[in-house]
């Protein structure tokens, strides 16, 4: 009999998971609390995987060998806490997609903001750089189903904590960690330890060939680099930091305007000026991007043409039109105050900040120096703003509520002056008034487009 695998989430991790397990002589079952979409669905029909939806049936769940977790399950869900009483063994996708990924390398991201970013300029580059590769993880296709379906010499993966916590083997020969900032505090037991031990497992299996890339003007990582008290383990790894504020021997940093590379003996340059991504902390997204690509030996000339002509993603600091002198600016992506603090922290302009959402627990303090600076009027989005008119009452003047996408632009539109910019960079989740942050983001962006 083939060993039981059975899977927990019949989202795009866990179909990719199920059809790469088939495909590997696994007896397969996945099930799923809700319903499945109709994609997901088909695929898994054709693929001829057992499945339900709508339950999780217990005799068909606790006889398995291996469980395969969807990150968006936690560990207190009633389910998970039978299975770990039964001590069964149990995987992230990404695990199970590396045991079967052969010779192939990978390039790991993650962090608590920049990680899209970072992926989708890294895969730019190796494409730019003539590198056979695949774009997977939390962007892209299921690290999984890529193996499965179509093998590549080289991913690039973005993984999130949730992911990392569920790996045993999984091994990047580069990994890169953005930075750490809080964020999902409630899947780790509000322990902010918790939360960075996860962060800091993308280079536990490192060996010393392999590469390490993090942030050196991050608190928290420099606090917990060399930390096995936290992390649990030691960094084998090549350390290459990044930095803006100080000259590195090794890694990159930025120095009067110029990017400095090395990562042996070999040193690269250029301006930052020439960068397509603008903003702080795109600077030090596309710092990690580059020393990543120098250990690949990717051609000087490749790297800077990949950097110059890279074009952001939908949803991250996306522009999407200038009406009557008006720049509006779709930041949906930025579901936590750290991303709305590099989003305000980018702009030369003055700023109409639509803000608002599902409140994570909030920190809004963080925000004041730079809604004092740039932000002339505040226009709240969500269902509860109670929050927000505390926070920020005393700072700005104008502060309004919108309950939809429409009312919002058209607020901001009427406080905004030629010269201006309307940012929707709401540091909340979506889930009150949209669906996902993407439906957000596209109903700004179609809402601005009737102005």
């Amino acid at each position: 009999m083939y060993k039981r695998l059975v899977i927990l989430g019949g989202g795009e991790s866990g179909v990719g998971a199920a059809v790469l397990a088939k495909q590997n002589g696994y007896d397969v079952f996945l099930s799923d609390g809700s319903s499945l979409k109709n994609e997901y669905r088909n695929e898994l029909q054709e693929a001829g995987i057992a499945f339900e939806e709508g339950q999780h049936t217990e005799g068909l769940i606790l006889n398995a060998d291996l469980v395969v977790k969807s990150p968006g399950i936690p560990e207190k869900a009633a389910m998970m806490k039978k299975i770990r009483q039964k001590g069964i063994e149990v995987i992230s996708e990404i695990e199970l997609a590396y045991r079967y990924k052969g010779n192939s390398r990978i390039i790991a991201i993650t962090g608590s903001n920049g990680k899209t970013t970072t992926t989708a300029l890294m895969y730019h580059i190796c494409k730019t750089g003539g590198l056979d590769c695949a774009l997977v993880g939390n962007i892209g296709d299921s690290f999984a189903k890529q193996v499965a379906v179509d093998p590549r010499p080289l991913y690039v993966v973005e993984v999130s904590s949730f992911q990392l916590d569920d790996i045993k083997t999984f091994r990047p020969e580069i990994a890169i960690l953005t930075n750490i900032t809080e964020d999902h505090l409630d899947r780790y037991d509000y322990k902010f330890e918790n939360y960075i031990r996860s962060k800091f497992r993308i280079a536990m299996n490192q060996q010393k060939d392999d590469h390490f890339i993090y942030c050196a003007d991050d608190e928290v990582t420099m606090k917990y680099i060399d930390n096995p008290a936290v992390t649990g383990f030691d960094i084998q790894s090549n350390q290459l930091p990044i930095s803006m504020k100080r000259e590195l021997p090794n890694g990159a940093f930025i120095k009067d305007g110029d990017m400095y590379v090395r990562t042996g003996q070999d040193f690269t340059n250029m301006s930052v000026f020439d960068f397509a991504l603008k903003g702080k902390h795109n600077q030090y997204n596309t710092m990690a991007a580059c020393v990543a690509a120098a250990t690949l030996d990717i051609r000087k000339d490749k790297i800077r043409d990949a950097v110059q002509n890279f074009q952001n993603l939908e949803h991250r600091m996306e522009f999407v039109a200038t009406v009557r002198g008006v720049e509006f600016i779709n930041d949906s992506k930025a579901t936590n105050v750290n991303s709305t603090w590099y989003a305000l922290e980018s702009m030369t302009k003055p700023v109409v900040l639509i803000l608002g959402g599902v409140d994570k627990g909030n920190d809004y303090s963080l925000l004041y120096e730079l809604v004092k600076e740039k932000v002339k009027a505040i226009i709240c989005l969500g269902t509860d703003n109670l929050k927000l008119h505390e926070a920020f009452g005393k700072t700005v003047s104008t502060i309004v509520n919108t309950a939809s996408a429409i009312e919002a632009v058209q607020a901001a539109f009427h406080f905004a002056t030629k010269g201006d910019v309307v940012l929707l960079s709401p540091a909340c989740a979506s889930f009150d008034l949209f669906k996902n942050y993407e439906d957000r983001g596209t109903q700004f962006k179609q809402a601005v487009k009737e102005l």
